[in-house]
């Protein structure tokens, strides 16, 4: 039930690298990977960056929506699809009503509320010397089922749209180059807490699902791995946590997919522009957000879409991670703010590990271990 938890543990400073290479090109190129790579490597390259991005950026926007209508059927017990066209609707109207900084900023200690699963973790009686001897002796399987949980445990976290939008977040915040060590720490810290988080969750979850051998398949079955903290309030605990997460995470999915198209075919288009002047721009995120709409209404559970979106991240990322490496230590692109061979090692590292995984869970698909 802790199987996993060597992964997490490695997580860090896989996350921490990627998080700090993308800062760095922001603050030096003055633009995202996604631009970076257009700029320094042409159209192709750029037009396979953009499908891998935008496909995975598509099914996660899917995932999060129905979450957020899932966190309030939870809430109010109406079913989820009645919210899932408002919420999107509610979405374009914060990013083109340039409303969105504001929203963040008042819901952004709502994530938080998943720390709570590290009280449950220790009133549920986690057995620690178990999660303890997951980290230090790992423990590998290769079958479809642990190789994917891994994979996507990959993709969900170093997504695309994670490292592109840390970019797009720094040049248009524009740091002086004194300021870059502070950037670059500021990315490290939020990878550390995000991987605390996730900490967090699997040992409650292992606690209190595993114990008993409950499969997550719904929102309502992830929340009863608070119950041991939250008692009888642990789906509405569970509830606001999601919705509040789906606020501040499907906004920036759907603007990063707007600044990656405009950005490889050489539009107009930032969020502090108004819809007049940056038409195209706005247009790709509207679309991407009715289309994201209607794949979460087909039924498929956001459990499923969640995992799905994840495994194609992890498939996806080493495309885009390859070629950030590239620019981050090209001298060319970068001047005097060129990564270290350390941090470069590390990136071509991360890049080989899931690359790595990706082949091996196809190759566990295609060939199952008898």
């Amino acid at each position: 039930m802790y199987s996993l938890s060597w992964l997490v543990v490695l997580l860090f400073p896989m996350l921490a690298a990627v998080q700090t290479i993308a800062a760095t090109i922001g603050a030096a190129c003055k633009t995202s990977v996604q631009g970076a790579i257009r700029a320094r490597f042409g159209l192709a390259p750029a037009l396979l960056a953009l499908v891998m991005v935008v496909a995975v950026n598509i099914f996660t926007l899917a995932a999060d929506m129905e979450a957020a209508g899932v966190s309030l059927t939870l809430l109010t017990g109406v079913p989820y699809q009645w919210f899932v066209l408002p919420f999107a609707a509610l979405v374009a109207w914060l990013l083109v009503a340039h409303r969105y900084s504001r929203i963040e900023r008042a819901l952004s200690f709502l994530p938080f509320i998943f720390l709570a699963y590290g009280g449950s973790a220790i009133l549920a009686h986690a057995d620690w010397g178990r999660v303890l001897h997951a980290i230090v002796v790992p423990e590998f399987h290769l079958n479809p089922a642990f190789v994917g949980g891994a994979l996507a445990l990959l993709g969900t976290t170093l997504t695309s749209y994670v490292y592109i939008w840390e970019s797009i977040e720094i040049a248009e915040r524009a740091p002086r180059p004194s300021r870059l060590g502070i950037v670059r720490l500021d990315a490290v810290l939020g990878m550390l807490l995000a991987t605390i988080t996730f900490a967090f969750i699997l040992v409650a979850t292992g606690a209190t699902l595993g114990t008993h051998h409950i499969a997550v398949e719904t929102a309502a079955d992830a929340a009863l791995a608070l119950k041991p903290l939250a008692g009888p309030w642990a789906s509405a605990l569970f509830a606001i946590g999601l919705l509040g997460s789906a606020l501040v995470a499907v906004p920036v999915i759907a603007a990063t997919t707007g600044y990656v198209v405009a950005q490889t075919f050489g539009w107009k288009g930032t969020l502090d522009a108004d819809f007049p002047h940056a038409r195209r721009f706005y247009v790709v995120i509207f679309a991407s957000l009715a289309v994201a709409a209607l794949l979460s209404l087909v039924g498929a559970s956001p459990i499923s879409l969640l995992y799905w979106a994840s495994l194609g991240g992890g498939v996806a990322t080493p495309v885009t991670l390859f070629f950030a490496v590239r620019i981050a230590r090209d001298k060319t692109m970068m001047g005097e703010h060129r990564i270290g061979p350390w941090l470069g090692a590390a990136g071509w590292l991360v890049t080989a590990l899931i690359t790595a995984s990706a082949i091996l869970f196809f190759a566990t698909v295609a060939w199952p271990a008898r």
